[in-house]
């Protein structure tokens, strides 16, 4: 349609997104996001506590497996003496049986969310007889319950959802063993 002046006007077609389609895509991407996050994080929190069992289990074979090649010793008092710098060399004091990260509790900052200790300790005379081995979660994020052995390696564990740490080899003793 020409103009005053003659010329005439065209109309330009934009190709692109309305900002109401950009806003209705961004809309199902965060509703999509808001159910798959929780999901994403049980299945997180499930798997730390697998590797906790697993890392129970571990520190439970290097005990006896320390205890086996010193007997005059018994279980170690610390963990730290199951593992071992690499190049590790099978000693007293640096065991060699256990990964350093999992025998030094990663450093004081635990393992797939679970901090670890392990006590090897005398009932009566000069060998450590029995050991008492904990994995709890470092926060309520990262795993769903806390695990304990003693020398008998059976993997204990307190209810879904209790994250305290088994306070004593008494205790333990008492929770219910984890079934396969």
């Amino acid at each position: 349609m020409p103009t005053k002046s003659g010329k005439k006007h065209t109309m330009r077609k934009t190709k692109g997104f309305s900002l109401i389609e950009l806003l209705i895509v961004v809309a199902i991407i965060l509703i999509i996001a808001a159910i798959a996050i929780p999901n994403l994080m049980r299945a997180r929190m499930s798997a730390n506590d697998a590797s906790a069992a697993a890392s129970v289990r571990m520190i439970n074979n290097a005990e006896i497996a320390y205890e086996a090649a010193y007997p005059t010793i018994g279980f170690p008092a610390a963990m730290s003496t199951l593992g071992g710098a690499a190049p590790c060399t099978p000693a007293i004091a640096t065991a060699c049986l256990l990964d350093n990260t999992l025998a030094t509790n990663g450093g004081g900052s635990g393992k797939s969310g679970y901090s670890f200790t392990a006590v090897g300790s005398a009932s009566s005379g000069a060998v450590n007889d029995q050991f008492f081995t904990t994995g709890i979660p470092v926060n309520s994020l990262s795993g769903t319950r806390s695990y304990c052995s003693v020398q008998d390696a059976v993997l204990r564990l307190q209810s879904a959802g209790n994250i305290t740490q088994v306070a004593s080899y008494n205790a333990c003793l008492l929770l219910l063993p984890m079934s396969n």
